[in-house]
This record gives C-alpha cells, structure tokens and sequence, in this order.
C-alpha cells in the first residue's frame, strides 16, 4: 500500500515514516498542505494520513478539495483537537477515519489496515493476466491457483505489471512505484526482484522483457 504521510512535525514525521517502511508500507512523506496535493497529482495513493493543523494549507482545506475533486484516497486524519465535535467535524469534511493525538502507534497501525481493506468505490481488488493473479487488499499473489511467497518487493513488481494490463513498464517506473525514497534505488534492484519473482512464478515464464521497453506479463499489443 502507498501513504502519503502529511505531517509537518519533523521528528514525528520521521519515526512514523521510519516506522511504516518497516511495516511494508511505501512511503511519501509531505511537510504542509500544498505538497501533499501536488503529490497526489503526481502518483497514485492509497492511504493518507493527514495532519489537520499544517502550515500553507490546513489539512481541512486538503481534505475538502480532494472529496470536492471525488478523490478516491482514503484520509486518516490526525488532530491535535480531539473533542467529540472536532472528530464529527473531520469526518464531515470527507475524513474516512480520525485519530487524536497523542495517540498509540498500534491503534494506527490498527486503523490503517482497516482502511487498506476499503477498496474505494468502483475498484477492482483482483488483478489477472495469464494465470497470475493478486488480490491487491489482500496482498495474495497465485500463480494457476498456486500461493505465491513473494517478499514485498517481488510482490509489488508484480502488482505493478499485472496493473499495465499487458503493457510494457520500465525498470525506472517499476523503480519509483515500487522502491520508495528510503530505500536504494539502483536499477538492479529491479533486475533482482524480477529474477526472483520469476523463479517463484515457474515454468512457463510469464514475464517478457525487451532491452528498452521493459517489461510485461500477458503479451501487450
């Protein structure tokens, strides 16, 4: 799952970003309000959490542009204010769920799964080409009904490829969607992952590559 952490507490940003990597989350981190709308026009998001006390742009102004646009990513937000009619506020504004600070990290880690698990509406959570399929809440990868054990990172190569519904994706684009900025971002991890995901995929190989195209599953036109 990709987070946009929007947070403009550096020290908190940091443990909380640190914290969410380990968890197997991709993580992108934005220090105000305008930033966090300028990356969500930038990349595809699955969750934020979304301060509502931020400098330029408060997090309320975040929160009513993105449901005023039908922004399908799913809000956490995060307040220092914490009274009854501050949470029915938030919620009101398009929040899919609130969380006053201080707050315990595993009640956050808790509330996040239970939005990974919202698919926003008209979604589909299944993926399927050629007799691979993942079910992207669920994170399960089969292979012709067999259990695929990916890591983290063959199973987003493969999210990531299945998504191109038989178009080609490049090692920089499987890079940035699947390597976030905490970690080495070389162009052979990419060729690593793929060469392991495909051992774990079998014969036959599902996986084309071409020099300068990248790669595909399913055979794009």
């Amino acid at each position: 799952m990709r987070v946009l952490l929007v947070e403009d507490e550096p020290e908190l940003a940091d443990v909380l970003a640190d914290g969410l990597r380990r968890e197997g989350y991709a993580v992108e981190v934005a220090r105000d309000g305008a930033a966090a709308l300028s990356s969500l026009a930038a990349a595809d998001v699955d969750l934020m959490i979304l301060d509502r006390d931020l400098p330029v742009l408060s997090g309320d102004a975040v929160c009513r542009a993105l449901r005023d646009q039908g922004h399908p990513v799913r809000i956490l937000m995060l307040t220092a204010a914490g009274t009854l009619d501050d949470r029915v506020a938030g919620l009101d504004l398009g929040a899919d769920d609130y969380l006053p600070k201080p707050f315990a990290y595993v009640e956050l880690l808790a509330r996040l799964r239970a939005l990974g698990r919202r698919a926003p509406a008209g979604s589909g959570t299944v993926r399927e080409v050629a007799g691979v399929r993942v079910d992207t809440v669920r994170r399960i990868a089969e292979r012709d009904g067999r259990p695929l054990a990916l890591t983290r990172k063959e199973y987003g190569v493969l999210e990531a490829l299945l998504a191109a519904d038989g178009g080609w994706v490049d090692a920089d684009e499987l890079r940035d969607e699947v390597w976030d900025d905490g970690d080495i971002r070389g162009r052979g991890v990419v060729k690593a992952a793929v060469h392991t995901l495909r051992r774990k995929l079998g014969a036959p190989d599902p996986i084309e590559s071409a020099p300068g195209l990248g790669y595909r599953i399913g055979g794009g036109t």
